[in-house]
């Protein structure tokens, strides 16, 4: 994603390993653990080839790099933190020897925005782009690390940064996200549609696109358009939990729960898309919703046992809209806050602050969305009541 926040997840029923210090085994050869997607997953059998070759070739360092940046990107794609936990230990050999390897500091950069360490994942990812001033990934992370702190203008430096070396829709759709953000949404969505129908590009490049197209059709209520992005993106064929992520949500919001059951059946694994499930079934009054709340709160409180912070935003919003408990929900999005500023962390903050009734939780996200002249009518409408006097009071 790029967007960093959907992209790190807890795992209940593993959630006594799922986040915790990942385990480095004594040599390669050991099993540390079943891989959890399946077997017939060809992404999950080219892993376990090269753990093969590397028990063969444990010196490898360029192998051992690989493997970590492949455990990286199926955690990204299937939302199990266990992966990352596998990849943190897979570098973790390496930190004496590669000082000078481009590609383990972009891993390693990668692995520390996954755990919220964003200042050392841009120090990492600046170490990576150094070694590497080619390194398109490098500098796309570095801009979605800001895009989450709402830097814009250090997102923008970095989108610039973007255009001699990346595919032209990369740096098109990097500026775009970024002119969305802050005042020019009807011109960034027009632009970058314009700009993805003027040649063929990787599947992985579209369905950024077009997820990032989505979510501007919505805050521009084209919800026929957004519907229709989502589509496009789906059809490509790519796993990719925020995709999903983001797909529920819009089926939610134009109450369609059932058709959210069907698109997420079988990605309980996943706490970002569990809750999504949790939501539909209770709206649809599924049969399941009650043992899915129940995945979720075990979740979510072994989580807290270990002071593990990833997923306060959707703790917050499971709080809130099934626990019906704003005041730890409040507490919840306002620690998260802290850390990321998308809109979606600041419209839980809004939410669960008008529900508490305690309107100045909320202030930094009115003031974000107000300083950065963010345009969306939902989060718009929120700020109006939670500074209209005695509206939350």
């Amino acid at each position: 994603m790029l967007n960093i926040r959907t992209l790190a997840v807890l795992l209940a029923s593993v959630c006594a390993t799922a986040t915790a210090a990942p385990f480095t085994p004594a040599n390669d050869s050991d099993i540390v653990e079943r891989l959890p997607a399946s077997a017939s997953d060809p992404s999950v059998r080219r892993v376990d080839s090269l753990r093969k070759q590397l028990a063969a070739r444990p010196h490898d360092n360029a192998l051992r790099v690989e493997i970590a940046r492949r455990y990286f990107d199926l955690a990204m794609a299937q939302g199990d933190p266990r992966y990352v936990g596998y990849a943190s230990a897979t570098i973790a050999p390496l930190a004496a020897s590669s000082a000078s390897d481009a590609q383990y500091w972009l891993v390693k950069g990668l692995i520390q925005q996954y755990s919220h360490d964003f200042k050392g994942a841009l120090d990492s990812l600046a170490k990576a782009r150094e070694l590497n001033p080619q390194s398109v990934e490098a500098t796309a992370w570095r801009s979605a690390i800001h895009m989450v702190q709402a830097n814009y203008s250090e997102a923008l430096s970095e989108c610039t940064r973007l255009v001699p070396n990346a595919h032209p829709l990369h740096a098109q759709g990097c500026t775009a996200y970024v002119q969305a953000s802050t005042g020019q949404l009807a011109p960034a969505y027009e632009a970058l549609g314009k700009a993805l129908t003027a040649g063929a590009v990787a599947p992985e490049l579209a369905l950024w696109t077009r997820t990032r197209l989505a979510e501007m059709a919505i805050r521009l209520q084209r919800f026929a358009e957004a519907e229709a992005h989502f589509k496009e993106a789906l059809a490509l064929g790519v796993t990719d939990q925020f995709l999903l992520g983001a797909y529920a949500d819009f089926l939610l919001q134009q109450k369609r729960p059932e058709e959210v059951l069907t698109l997420l059946a079988g990605w309980e694994r996943s706490d970002i898309l569990l809750l999504r499930l949790a939501l539909a079934a209770r709206a649809a009054n599924d049969t399941r919703a009650a043992d899915w709340a129940s995945q979720l709160r075990e979740r979510f409180a072994a989580a807290a046992l270990r002071g593990d912070r990833l997923h306060e935003q959707e703790a917050a919003r499971f709080e809130l809209d099934i626990e019906g408990n704003p005041t730890k929900a409040v507490d919840l999005a306002t620690r998260n806050y802290q850390d990321q500023k998308e809109p979606r962390d600041a419209e839980i903050l809004m939410r669960a602050a008008l529900a508490a009734k305690q309107p100045r939780a909320a202030t930094p996200a009115v003031a974000w969305l107000r300083a950065n002249k963010y345009e969306d009518p939902q989060l718009a409408a929120l700020a109006d009541k939670l500074t209209t006097p005695g509206a939350a009071r």
